[in-house]
């Protein structure tokens, strides 16, 4: 039986110590729909779902 984790999704995962679990997926929620933004040389993946936040 698959294990299933809870994501504070107030934060902002940096991809480095959290890497998707499945390539191109949310971790929280499984969808492949994100809005990216590039702010300060920082680019940012938000789930379109779920709202989870990872830098990239």
């Amino acid at each position: 039986m698959e294990e299933k984790k809870e994501y504070d999704l107030t934060m902002i995962y940096d991809y480095r110590e959290h890497p998707d679990v499945i390539a191109g997926r949310c971790d929280n929620c499984g969808n492949a729909q994100f809005k990216s933004s590039m702010k300060d040389g920082i680019f940012l993946r938000e789930c379109r779902k779920c709202g989870m936040k990872k830098i990239i």
